[in-house]
């Protein structure tokens, strides 16, 4: 069976001018957009995002899918499958589907799940991803935090799957990123108070959107609940313009002396 393409389609952290050329190129010219939402009567923040830089694309079809915020695979499986089908009749017929997704397709996205499960439904398809801007990217940008320099290490940990080696990995890695706070945000900030890091560490939600908020005093929002654009960088180190590491001297040139 001849298929049409599934492309996954990075939109960006948030911004509408953060889509790229060719993520914008793809999504005009897909016969279907797949937009992922969390639920049936939610909205789906990659359209949100999408919408004003893509605006109406005649005899395209927007198709929204709902994907459930939740951990529970027999809650999941059930809806993964409704989605993937429907996005299947598409494919079946001949048509090309842009799946669209916030920030990079292949960065804790549900494309992801359905990029290895299309080859088994749809033997042969092609698929194609289209990189985005990821919010990894963009907290440094509107934090003015770099994430790494010379030799540094990074970490990047999905806060709300468990928090309970993160004074670990604060000793063993420069810059760590926290994505999806959540519930978490009480003992992350209580992990950084026992290392000493509350002072290295900055809360950003929503970064280069509207709505975006940035806390520097991360103390102020310890009894709250994050939601699942909020992420906290931690920088262990000042920067001295220097690569960090092991850096050899630089060799003084050798002075002329003179004779008396």
């Amino acid at each position: 069976m001849n298929y049409g393409t599934l492309y996954g389609v990075g939109v960006g952290p948030g911004a509408p001018d953060l889509i790229t050329l060719r993520a914008l190129t793809v999504l005009k010219q897909a016969q279907v957009l797949a937009l992922p939402r969390s639920s049936d009567y939610g909205e789906s923040m990659a359209w949100k995002i999408l919408k004003p830089t893509l605006g109406e694309i005649p005899g395209q079809e927007r198709m929204f899918l709902t994907f459930p915020m939740n951990k529970d695979p027999e809650r999941l499986r059930p809806a993964w499958d409704v989605a993937f089908t429907a996005i299947g009749e598409r494919l079946e017929k001949g048509l090309s589907v842009a799946f669209a997704t916030e920030g990079d397709p292949s960065l804790f996205s549900t494309f992801i799940y359905l990029r290895r499960e299309a080859p088994l439904r749809w033997p042969g398809i092609r698929i194609e991803v289209v990189p985005g801007v990821s919010s990894i990217m963009a907290v440094p940008s509107v934090t003015g935090i770099p994430l790494a320099d010379g030799q540094e290490r990074i970490a990047i940990l999905p806060a709300s799957y468990g928090v309970e080696d993160l004074s670990q990995v604060l000793e063993l890695f420069d810059t760590v990123v926290l994505m999806k706070m959540g519930t978490e945000i009480p003992k992350v900030v209580e992990a950084l108070e026992q290392q000493g890091l509350t002072d290295r560490a900055v809360y950003v939600s929503k970064a280069t959107m509207a709505e975006q908020r940035i806390v520097r005093d991360i103390r102020t929002i310890q009894t709250e609940r994050g939601d699942c654009f909020a992420m906290m960088i931690v920088s262990r180190k000042e920067r001295s313009g220097l690569l960090a590491g092991v850096v050899p001297a630089t060799p003084r040139p050798a002075s002329r002396e003179t004779g008396a």
